[in-house]
């Protein structure tokens, strides 16, 4: 469970940059209308994905089609409260926008809960 206070990070990833460029936007909007220190939209690299065809099946080799696929990131950094998580869930996101939260805590517990324990060496007098 996250604890108030902590920061998330908001996440976006489209194919279609101005929708992607639009609800990052509001979200930033509705964020600072509730108080929550906002950071962003910070763009992040486009990735690019390149498919190489051949025109015909059977003959003319050299006769190639390319098509390619971007896809467009945002991030937004903010911090955690009641109001603005009730605000977010609020927001009406398009299909064609992917949207992901990474919570960061502050509590250092939570971060070693998964580490194994350390063994005590005993001496026997």
């Amino acid at each position: 469970m996250a604890i108030i206070g902590d920061k998330v990070k908001i996440r976006l990833e489209s194919y279609d940059h101005s929708a992607l460029d639009q609800i990052a936007q509001k979200i930033k909007e509705v964020l600072k209308k509730e108080g929550a220190a906002v950071v962003g939209p910070v763009p992040l690299p486009t990735s690019k994905e390149i498919f190489t065809i051949l025109r015909s099946p059977h003959k003319h080799k050299d006769s190639r089609e390319q098509f390619e696929k971007r896809t467009h990131k945002r991030m937004i950094g903010a911090q955690l409260s009641p109001k603005s998580l009730n605000a977010l869930s609020g927001i009406t996101i398009p299909n064609s926008v992917s949207i992901s939260l990474i919570i960061e805590s502050k509590d250092e517990k939570k971060s070693t809960l998964n580490q194994a324990p350390k063994k005590v060496n005993k001496k026997k007098a």
